[in-house]
């Protein structure tokens, strides 16, 4: 079966965004909340990227299986993404792990967070389903990934990146044939296979796959009743089609989205809090290599309505600034230096303050004369008077979480036991 000319497949596909992970390589950062619901680039939440693919993709059916510590997730859904309309015959539905099928189960995988929906899929009436993580950076048309999906007969579609062999080890790997068929999955291997055409360089899974609904369906009833299965896609299902199937295997590089101002393909996984600092810090770069400012695939969100960034003072050593930084709406930047820092919305630093490759998470409150440099602050942290974080790494690690790569974490029950020892 070919795709038709001018029929967009998205119109009969829907999304399923697998959200339920806590992303425990972030640390603090998800004691409160999902990875998925990571505030990440000034103003959005790291889920944004893969529910704003699919809605610029041309995709209005979105399911979003949701199960560690979901509210900040449901409650940003809520807000940012209540615009679909049932009479459009559009839709969004939060599936929270509910125990639908027996009362002491959650989800055990991402197929079975798949499989105890089958009745809600059902519903959309939909011809092909992509399997989405909600935790990944990129922009991506997944109407180009269908399209290749029906053209190639595949029973998986199978989204890879290219990697370079000697980083593949900690990805699940893909070796196809020349033409693109997946001949065998291998999870972190010692030795990673080289793509036929290009021997230095590896096919890693994305977590994104593309099913007819019909074949996924059949299939996700067969392993639920398997005892053995962990019931998990890269796990089990997958290398089960690689093995009696037709996998296919989709370059991430062919469907991409680039503004022009971009060099290459930009995919992240920010499950660590280097990967997280330093994929925000990024951002500042003259010509960052993820460009939010492309208005032709915007990176949809929940707008709070705030005033604008304000900055205030101008003496010698009290002057309110920024350079080569990103500060949101509502940021109140008062007699404070800031380089090369991102603050989220509502952000006050306070007259005499230094900020120097900060990653500043919404409401953070900076007290006078802090001087706080290669660090995350989390929500709502007031940071007292005085601080000095990034200059000693002894002291950074007596009272925070400081990372291998030397970023320092900061949230408030940190700062309070700080407090409290030092009274």
């Amino acid at each position: 079966m070919k795709p038709q000319p001018n029929t967009r497949l998205s119109a009969q596909a829907m999304a399923f965004v697998l959200a339920g992970g806590r992303g425990s390589r972030l640390m603090e950062l998800t004691d409160r909340r999902a990875k998925p619901a990571v505030y990440f680039g000034g103003k959005t939440r790291i889920i944004d990227f893969a529910l704003s693919n699919a809605l610029n993709s041309g995709i209005r059916k979105m399911a979003i299986a949701t199960q560690y510590k979901a509210h900040s997730l449901i409650r940003h859904v809520q807000r940012g993404w209540n615009f679909f309309r049932a009479e459009r015959n559009e839709y969004l539905d939060i599936l929270p792990a509910s125990q639908r099928v027996a009362d002491s189960r959650w989800y055990l995988g991402t197929a079975d967070a798949v499989a105890q929906n089958i009745d809600i899929i059902d519903d959309y009436g939909v011809k092909f389903v992509i399997i989405l993580a909600g935790d990944h950076i990129y922009k991506m048309d997944y109407e180009v990934m269908l399209q290749e999906h029906v053209t190639t007969g595949a029973d998986v579609t199978i989204g890879c990146l290219t990697v370079p062999r000697t980083e593949a080890k900690a990805f699940g790997v893909m070796a196809v044939d020349a033409k693109g068929q997946v001949t065998e999955f291998l999870e972190k291997p010692k030795n990673p296979p080289g793509m036929p055409d290009d021997p230095e360089n590896s096919l890693a899974s994305m977590g994104i796959y593309v099913f007819d609904w019909a074949f996924l369906r059949d299939l996700l009833r067969r392993d639920m009743e398997d005892s053995n299965s962990s019931h998990d896609f890269g796990h089990d299902l997958i290398p089960d089609i690689v093995k009696n199937g037709r996998a296919m295997a989709h370059k991430f590089s062919d469907s991409c989205v680039t503004s022009g101002l971009e060099t290459e393909p930009y995919w992240r996984d920010v499950g660590t809090v280097d990967a997280f600092w330093q994929a925000n810090i990024d951002l500042t770069d003259f010509t960052p290599k993820l460009d939010l400012y492309d208005n032709a695939w915007p990176i949809w969100t929940y707008a709070e309505i705030v005033p604008p960034a304000k900055f205030i003072h101008d003496e010698d050593d009290r002057r309110g600034s920024a350079v080569s930084s990103l500060v949101s709406g509502d940021c109140i930047v008062s007699g404070s230096e800031v380089r090369h820092s991102l603050l989220f919305t509502g952000v006050r630093a306070h007259s005499f303050s230094a900020l120097d490759q900060a990653v500043v998470l919404p409401y953070v409150d900076i007290g006078r004369h802090a001087k706080l440099s290669q660090c995350v602050i989390d929500r709502g942290v007031q940071i007292p008077a005085g601080l000095v974080v990034g200059e000693d790494p002894e002291e950074d690690e007596k009272w925070f979480r400081r990372s291998e790569g030397g970023v320092v974490l900061i949230t408030q029950p940190m700062l309070d036991r700080r407090a409290a020892a030092l009274d």
